[in-house]
């Protein structure tokens, strides 16, 4: 199946049906949210408050298990104090319905969830001050510290053999290369791969195990204004890339993602490793792997990009959001070279944590 073909496309009036069949809320207001391959729905219903109508796409709906973890954790996020989505449980009780819809290409099956609608604006909307770079960097490590205790029967789900968007399936992307056939970038792709089997395989002995949140991206950290000139994480969305892998993962996706809106790319690193390590300090090796890893998230990103836009040509806007600054971000990491960007890295954020304290 194509994920085109696995993207929902339910109606307005099928939302409403769903909302007040399974819930037993009245929409007033039904507004669609961007999504890569599944379907939200911003919800006001009459009798009162804001939720999130999230409609898994077919392929992820037919692993419930995996779905009913990650709405778990997002729970236990929650319970510890950390800003975190919850479902709210069907009329029945239950915190997901498998719904049989006909979007127009046959019915099929799909995972619908109301969740808790978190107040704010995305990260990538807003100007970074180091301090922001900081504490986003803080919650990322907090977070993978917290899901670490997390107890569940069913935690072996999370070891997604292959899972395309986890950073250890770097060499998964040489089967995606030809869409990038005449693109300047594919060739630097194709190094990161390389100088990723050759220097970051060796070293995953040595990296300290997790569950990843694997996708604390741009868009999916909200951020309002603080009581002072600044900002706070007020929400952390999107547990769909969920998986078994190490801490120093989320650290490269964070900020790989950062650099994206910020008009320093090369700084954002420091003092989002500066609130990283104030709560999870980096080893050697995971630190000497860091640039890499962050080089093979951009990888990830735009190669996959490609491929989803290939399969979604009408949702190319939001798949390409990323890419848009991507391709010229990987670029320049790629020439400025390791030595260098570490360099401005792990010396900024000495002098961040000195500041700090």
């Amino acid at each position: 199946m194509s994920v085109k073909d696995s993207k929902p496309n339910l109606s307005h009036s099928q939302v409403t049906e769903i909302v007040i069949r399974l819930f037993g809320f009245t929409p007033s207001l039904i507004r669609p949210l961007p999504s890569y391959d599944d379907q939200n729905f911003y919800l006001e219903p009459c009798e009162g408050g804001e939720y999130v109508l999230k409609v898994m796409n077919s392929a992820d709906s037919q692993n419930p298990t995996l779905v009913e973890l990650q709405t778990h954790a997002m729970t236990f996020l929650y319970q510890q104090g950390l800003p975190a989505q919850t479902a709210l449980p069907t009329t029945t009780g239950q915190l997901m319905s498998l719904e049989e819809i006909d979007c127009g290409f046959g019915t099929q099956k799909y995972l619908v969830r109301l969740l808790t609608y978190l107040p704010g604006t995305t990260i990538a909307r807003v100007t970074c001050s180091p301090q922001l770079l900081y504490e986003t960097g803080k919650m990322a490590a907090k977070m993978d510290k917290v899901l670490q205790k997390m107890a569940h029967p069913q935690l072996r789900v999370l070891e997604r053999e292959n899972f395309i968007w986890n950073l250890s399936s770097i060499p998964l992307l040489e089967q995606y290369l030809p869409l990038m056939e005449g693109d300047p970038t594919q060739h630097v792709v194709k190094e990161v791969i390389e100088q990723y089997k050759t220097c970051v395989i060796p070293k995953l002995p040595f990296f300290r195990k997790c569950i990843n949140h694997g996708d604390f991206n741009d868009h999916n950290i909200l951020v309002q204004p603080d009581d002072s000139t600044g900002y706070r994480i007020s929400g952390i969305l999107d547990f769909g890339d969920m998986s078994s892998g190490y801490y120093v993962f989320d650290l490269a996706i964070t900020i790989m993602y950062l650099t994206i809106e910020n008009p320093s790319p090369l700084d954002v690193g420091g003092p989002v490793i500066a609130g990283w390590e104030s709560a999870v300090p980096l080893n050697e090796e995971e630190r000497d792997a860091l640039y890499l890893l962050v080089l093979g998230r951009f990888c990830q990103s735009l190669v996959l990009a490609r491929h989803a836009v290939s399969q979604q040509p009408e949702n190319e806007e939001y798949l390409m959001t990323t890419a848009k600054t991507g391709f010229r971000h990987l670029r320049r990491f790629w020439e400025v070279g390791k030595e260098e960007v570490e360099k401005r890295w792990f010396q900024c954020a000495a002098q961040f944590s000195s500041q700090s304290k």
